[in-house]
């Protein structure tokens, strides 16, 4: 059976990491751990840190999350839908918005369920995902301000998610400009600019990052060691955390070329194949898992002498070559993973988690 492994103490040192650069600067940071998809078991070993906030985009996990600690204040990260209002309310003490409708709704549940939601409301600042756009922000405030039972306690962006728009000084100092004419206007104290992620992050040690700038939501920096600005490891974080270990179910030496008239394949991808290797053979490897699991693109072999030859719904096949390293039925065949990677691993209930 495949399974994935997380490395507590590495995990530990990003942490610790993060923490002390925020704690320096000044700024509140929340974890985002929606890569973990619910797990239990990781999510007691994120539990243990020093932490105030949790992030998550499914109610399930913030509900996991308040099971093993009800204490810690939970932020639910997209605009709810509809049908998530009363969960929502439940089990996020605060959520992320940009609709005045959602917002009149968690109103209403919220006095139903006897409590103050907060809020962050979300601008648009170029990335044209969520957001209020920039010429609406005065007026949805002073209408949301008019509701019982909400609290609004931030103001907030996202960049980079959907079309790679970075963040720079330039905009967030417009989302704290943001901020001050809500202050200025309303007489209201806003409690939080959330304008940082992990992308967000080098600009921090480039000293580009505005002082109004007071809140991050972090996840994939925590859990990978990532610069996603740049696209490259932090040098002094853990990029393999997570490892992936999948069985070989099946080794023998095949064809390089396959025999017959070619179509398309399960994910309707056409092969072409070099005819210099007609009669030539390779050990090849299947292991148990597949696409239903894992995109293979995001998949990165330890063991840099074989390679992925191709990958159906419930199976990878590994070109071994001459196999010098004598792999068997049973070696386990260990990969590194990206963001996506990790994230489409843990989301897989046919993938075991362990603690390494």
């Amino acid at each position: 059976m495949a399974f994935v492994t997380l490395d507590k103490n590495k995990f530990k040192s990003n942490f610790d990491y993060l923490n002390t650069l925020f704690k320096k600067k000044g700024i509140e940071w929340s974890v985002v751990s929606k890569i973990l998809s619910g797990n239990e078991i990781y999510l007691r070993e994120l539990l243990k840190f020093d932490i105030n906030q949790i992030c998550d985009s499914r109610v399930s996990n913030l509900k996991m999350i308040k099971s093993i600690n009800p204490l810690i204040e939970t932020i639910y990260i997209k605009p709810p839908a509809k049908l998530s209002i009363s969960g929502v309310v439940k089990y996020a003490d605060v959520s992320l918005n940009t609709e005045f409708e959602t917002i009149r709704m968690l109103s209403e549940e919220a006095k139903r369920q006897g409590k103050i939601h907060k809020i962050i409301i979300m601008i648009e600042l170029g990335e044209l995902r969520e957001g209020v756009m920039g010429d609406d922000f005065m007026a949805f405030y002073k209408s949301v301000f008019r509701l019982k039972n909400i609290k609004v306690v931030g103001i907030g962006t996202n960049l980079t998610c959907l079309y790679g728009v970075l963040p720079n000084h330039d905009k967030l100092i417009q989302l704290s400009l943001y901020e001050q004419l809500i202050e200025a206007k309303f007489d209201r104290q806003i409690e939080f600019v959330s304008g940082g992620s992990s992308v967000t992050i080098p600009l921090i040690f480039q000293n580009l990052l505005p002082k109004g700038i007071n809140h991050f939501r972090v996840g994939e920096t925590l859990f990978l060691g990532t610069d996603v600005y740049n696209n490259v490891p932090f040098e002094k974080m853990h990029s393999d955390i997570f490892s992936l270990y999948s069985e070989i179910i099946e080794l023998t030496e095949k064809p390089m070329v396959p025999e017959g008239v070619l179509g398309t394949n399960v994910e309707g991808e056409d092969f072409e194949f070099d005819q210099a290797n007609i009669g030539e053979t390779s050990n090849r490897a299947i292991i148990d898992i597949g696409l239903l699991d894992v995109d293979v693109d995001h998949l990165e072999l330890v063991d840099k002498t074989i390679k992925i030859a191709g990958a159906s719904s419930d199976m990878i096949v590994i070109d071994l070559d001459e196999n010098k390293k004598k792999y068997k039925v049973g070696d386990l065949i260990e990969f590194k993973l990206d963001y996506m990677g990790t994230l489409r691993i843990l989301n897989s209930k046919y993938i075991e988690k362990k603690i390494k």
